[in-house]
């Protein structure tokens, strides 16, 4: 009897003691998710505004899904006149919990993303990966990837230019070589400079020289026949002085 009166005392001890660690586990439990929702209660339910470089109103939202932290970048164009202002958002996903930094100070994280939206035209044309500095050296699972955007915004791909039909191409036709002809340069006259006569050449004509003609015996031979014949005999008398001359 009485070893199991003792048995029965130590699992009473025993079950008593678990209870107490149940208890104990569900109170820590329950201390944790209190932290996490006052922590997310800061963070979500206050949302970051800013406004973008267009002058966009712009809001983010932080929330949970699973493991992962979810933030939505809504904005809102100003309307001019009859036209309402664009309105978009984009969604970022990531474990910035995995940055020992973060956990300290979460809005700060998404306070320093705010600041490189705000000097984009558009919120949601900015890096794919934000990397904010106070958790800069983790990898890319503990920084906000981005996810999706309303609307699309796609960059139109450029045109390609239409090209023309290449034409044959016609060898060149060579032409004949023409060589210039010579230009005659006709000379210029001088002009006469003020205060100075103009020098005339004089040209020396040389005298000229007349050659007589040497005396022939015919002519000599008439001379002595006009001398001492008859002018009937002139001829004959011609003809036998040169005959006996030569």
């Amino acid at each position: 009897m009485r070893s199991r009166m003792k048995m029965l005392l130590l699992f009473l001890a025993a079950a008593v003691c678990v209870s107490n660690a149940q208890t104990n586990n569900s109170s820590n439990d329950n201390k944790q998710q209190q932290q996490q929702q006052q922590q997310q209660r800061s963070i979500w339910d206050e949302p970051i505004r800013f406004s973008t470089k267009t002058k966009d109103s712009c809001t983010m939202v932080v929330s949970g899904a699973g493991d992962y932290t979810r933030l939505r970048v809504s904005c809102k164009g100003q309307s001019q006149g009859q036209t309402l202002g664009r309105s978009y958002y984009c969604d970022f996903q990531g474990k910035p919990n995995l940055c020992r930094a973060y956990n300290l100070n979460p809005r700060h994280y998404f306070t320093q993303m705010m600041w490189d939206m705000r000097k984009l035209s558009h919120a949601c044309q900015g890096q794919k990966i934000y990397r904010p500095s106070m958790c800069k050296k983790y990898p890319d699972d503990a920084q906000m990837t981005f996810l999706a955007s309303w609307p699309k915004t796609t960059t139109p791909k450029p045109s390609k230019p239409i090209q023309e039909p290449r034409k044959p191409v016609v060898p060149a036709q060579t032409k004949p070589v023409t060589t210039p002809k010579p230009v005659k340069l006709q000379p210029q006259p001088v002009k006469p400079q003020p205060g100075k006569v103009p020098q005339v050449k004089k040209t020396t004509s040389k005298p000229k020289t007349t050659t007589r003609p040497t005396e022939q015996p015919d002519s000599k031979a008439s001379r002595i026949a006009s001398e001492y014949c008859w002018k009937s005999f002139h001829g004959v008398c011609t003809y036998f002085i040169s005959w006996f001359q030569n």
